[in-house]
């Protein structure tokens, strides 16, 4: 059987309300999109790069790079947009423009600027070699779990979203979210309508999987200019005392 062919699609929208311009900021001397490229083009998984956006600034750093560039049209340029939506215009773009179709796509968000090493490629691969409909990264909840959230009824009134407390960590069951770090659906998820129109998670699939980094809670997603400011920590930190367990392998999470 034939490898699965493969493309990164790169998303990055200009229209931003708790950040304006997150994804040409500057960070440590690099446009945050920057980072995202690079991390898909050295990526061993992945056959083919292509950026898509609204923003012109975004489009002419990408022009830079050898991977495909298109703009992206109105009806996709407003917060409403779906993900879904977004990377199949990119999917579709590249097969109009350069006769490429893929596979299996990667979708990665233009403002994570930190991916550990190889975290693309495991995603990739585990969609490919354990099948399923997508594979989604995930971070630990850690001491944000829901088993000790709480509802204030009427305002202040104390009420446990657990039943029965919990007190040590170490009791409480593995939970996970998803960090937004790298999507990898295959193109019969992507295009599939979905069976309700707020069903916004629908290109996932049915059988969705997930992996998870044990460095994973460094990803940061920039949204604010505080993850900015976090992100440059995150990476200055690695800079001084490079942690040889970015590259470690990940733990998979079967339907997440």
């Amino acid at each position: 059987m034939a490898r699965p062919k493969t493309l990164a699609v790169i998303i990055a929208r200009m229209g931003s309300r708790g950040l304006p311009g997150k994804h040409t900021r500057m960070l440590l001397g690099k446009p945050v999109i920057a980072y995202s490229i690079e991390a898909a083009m050295a990526a061993k998984s992945i056959d083919q790069v292509i950026v898509t956006s609204d923003d012109p600034k975004v489009r002419q750093i990408a022009s830079q790079y050898n991977t495909w560039v298109v703009g992206r049209p109105d009806d996709l340029a407003h917060d409403r947009a779906t993900v879904d939506a977004a990377a199949r215009f990119g999917c579709d773009r590249a097969l109009e423009l350069y006769g490429y179709q893929a596979d299996v796509i990667a979708i990665l968000y233009g403002n994570i600027p930190i991916r550990p090493d190889g975290l693309i490629d495991l995603a990739v691969r585990h969609l490919i070699d354990k099948g399923g409909s997508s594979v989604q990264t995930y971070s630990p909840v850690g001491k944000f779990h829901p088993d000790w959230m709480v509802q204030l009824a009427d305002g202040d009134r104390v009420k446990l979203n657990c039943e029965k407390p919990i007190y040590r960590r170490q009791d409480l069951r593995p939970m996970f979210v998803p960090n937004g770090a790298v999507v990898a659906v295959t193109r019969e998820s992507l295009y599939r309508q979905p069976e309700h129109a707020e069903d916004f998670h629908a290109f996932l699939g049915k059988d969705r999987r997930g992996v998870v980094h044990p460095k994973s809670q460094l990803i940061v997603d920039i949204d604010e200019l505080k993850d900015l400011y976090i992100a440059e920590g995150i990476m200055r930190s690695l800079q001084e005392k490079p942690d040889e367990s970015w590259s470690q392998p990940t733990l998979p999470i079967e339907h997440v």
